[in-house]
């Protein structure tokens, strides 16, 4: 079992340290929380969508320093990011926690420092939480309020 300096290390202080794009969007295609009971972490995420990539994201992170870490990576990298590779990472992710999977690879590399986590089961809702909040996010833009354009509405809360 990991000890609990090898999750709580210096390179997830310094990723939580400086989360990008936690600006709130003013005209999102789709708006979704996702919540831990167990920590009562929440992130709440503002997407927008073209030709099947993200071409904007908010973010508002009330998360212990694992979501945190891991709102830092998706916030650096998301923009521009392909609607299907994101899917991939979110379930290399899960796996990587759930199930003793490889961690995410290329330029998501850094949620590696992550991996520890598998061992802490009541740390993975928390380190999860960006991926099911855009994933929800995603799933509301692409549904019928995204292509009609209609106002986002805020996808119901995930309790995990």
């Amino acid at each position: 079992m990991a000890d609990l300096d090898e999750i709580y290390h210096t390179r997830i202080l310094e990723l939580a340290a400086a989360i990008p794009r936690t600006e709130r969007l003013a005209d999102p295609d789709a708006r979704a929380s996702a919540h831990s009971k167990l920590c009562g972490s929440t992130i709440d995420v503002d997407v927008k969508l073209s030709d099947g990539r993200v071409v904007d994201f908010g973010q508002t992170v009330k998360a212990c320093l694992l979501g945190q870490a891991a709102a830092s990576v998706v916030g650096r990298e998301i923009i521009g990011t392909p609607i299907e590779e994101f899917t991939d990472i979110a379930e290399t992710m899960r796996r990587m926690l759930k199930e003793d999977g490889p961690p995410p690879q290329g330029r998501w590399a850094d949620l590696a420092v992550l991996e520890p986590v598998r061992d802490y089961k009541a740390r993975h809702a928390s380190t999860l939480l960006v991926f099911d909040a855009l994933r929800k996010a995603i799933n509301e833009a692409e549904g019928e309020h995204g292509k009609s354009g209609e106002q986002p509405t805020t996808a119901a809360t995930t309790e995990t």
